[in-house]
């Protein structure tokens, strides 16, 4: 059942305990609150400011599962905080580890919030992406907005030509025995009942060129760490990826950079331009 007086004072300490430069907003000069804005957690939450503020209120109906999660990921909880919000919520929490669950621990979202210059992303073991900054969706587009199954990287570069259009096409062959590769020992770890297997099962069916590669039984194929993506608007960047993984959680965060003073470098500052117009 749901404690809606214990939920709602339990958001607004929270939001009070989180400072604008905690989630990479500027403070500016006439705030006079403590902690985030309403109309910022809710942002924050991707929800509407009077969703948000009926919940602090005590109001409005129970919450989904899903409304939680992404209040949790807003509000930057730790994992027996984010449990705590859903029994508060009347909902049992989700299971640890690695799953569907869009929980990101709260030391790799202050460390993406810090890097808004920078085109950066967390991603889960499937190649879903969960958060990004705002470079980030200037180089790639948003590749939070997908669902199902096209949520993994993997399954839209075997799956959607237009993937792989974002790519520099002497990188396809390796990038397709790595997503290839990846996937297999995935599989073997997280069991035949797995999120990883279900994946595998679909692309089976529906990728050709997924089959290829999956018959060829490779493991261990490592990516580079330099990615080169032919982006529709700047052309070719010749980046180097940095990673930084939460093995607790099986998340990734991935960190884009080009060398200072060359052609790629140019680019990310248009780049910059492009994501200064992103809303």
């Amino acid at each position: 059942m749901i404690d809606r007086a214990g939920l709602a004072a339990f958001l607004r300490h929270r939001r009070a305990a989180l400072q604008p430069e905690d989630v990479g907003l500027p403070r500016g000069q006439r705030r006079r609150v403590e902690g985030l804005r309403r109309e910022e957690m809710a942002a924050l939450c991707h929800m509407s400011t009077d969703y948000y503020a009926r919940l602090e209120r005590g109001r409005g109906p129970q919450p989904s599962e899903q409304m939680m999660a992404a209040i949790a990921l807003g509000l930057h909880l730790g994992l027996t905080e984010r449990d705590h919000l859903f029994r508060l919520a009347g909902h049992l929490p989700p299971v640890r580890g690695a799953s569907r669950e869009e929980y990101i621990a709260p030391g790799l979202l202050r460390i993406l919030d810090r890097l808004d210059d920078t085109p950066a992303e967390i991603v889960t073991e499937l190649g879903e992406t969960l958060r990004q900054t705002r470079m980030g969706v200037a180089l790639t587009g948003d590749l939070t907005s997908f669902r199902g199954p096209a949520r993994s990287l993997g399954y839209r570069w075997f799956t959607d030509p237009s993937t792989r259009d974002r790519y520099a096409p002497d990188d396809h062959d390796q990038l397709s025995r790595v997503f290839a590769s990846g996937l297999r020992e995935i599989v073997a770890k997280r069991g035949t009942r797995s999120q990883a297997e279900r994946l595998a099962g679909l692309l089976l069916k529906e990728s050709e060129l997924f089959r290829r590669y999956w018959d060829l039984q490779e493991v261990g194929v490592r990516p580079s760490k330099g990615k080169r993506f032919l982006h529709p608007e700047v052309g070719l960047l010749e980046l180097e990826c940095q990673t930084l993984l939460d093995p607790d959680e099986s998340h990734t965060l991935l960190v884009y950079t080009a060398e200072p003073g060359g052609d790629s470098y140019e680019k990310l500052q248009l780049l910059s331009i492009i994501a200064g117009s992103l809303p």
